[in-house]
């Protein structure tokens, strides 16, 4: 269980998009990813009488959501293993801007999002823990006889 509080579910997504993207053609183009991004793979009918139409992009980011919510709720804690989950969070973040700036098939808006989301993991991280460490800290003041 240890594990999983260091692990930065934010990865999930990362992982997932790194799968869509590397799999077929190493470092394939932004064009091809593109295509695969926004590809109809889910029809839901509406009351209104239309259909939502559901692409991977649009799943990769709600799923993505769901994984930040889960990361803020994680990063109240002030123990080592949310030390360590904000460490790794950050090599994340890291990681997603490599691939944003260096590899065509991930300077798309859906990975850009996705950084942005590992973005405000690092940062939201952060400053709980150091609000909440400011809070566990205090002095008292000394009374003069």
């Amino acid at each position: 269980m240890r594990a999983l509080s260091i692990f930065p579910l934010m990865t999930i997504p990362v992982v997932i998009y790194n799968l869509m993207a590397l799999s077929g053609q190493t470092f394939g183009s932004v064009a091809q990813m593109r295509v695969r991004l926004d590809t109809d793979f889910l029809s839901v009918p509406m009351a209104s009488g239309v259909t939502w139409a559901i692409t991977p992009g649009h799943a990769l980011i709600a799923g993505s959501l769901l994984c930040l919510f889960f990361e803020l709720i994680k990063s109240t804690g002030t123990g080592r293993a949310a030390v360590m989950n904000h460490a790794f969070s950050l090599v994340l973040f890291i990681i997603c801007l490599v691939e944003f700036l260096l590899l065509p098939a991930f300077a798309t808006s859906v990975f850009f999002m996705i950084g942005g989301m590992c973005l405000l993991d690092v940062l939201a991280g952060f400053m709980v823990t150091i609000a909440s460490a400011r809070r566990d800290f205090s002095v008292e003041p000394a009374f003069a006889d």
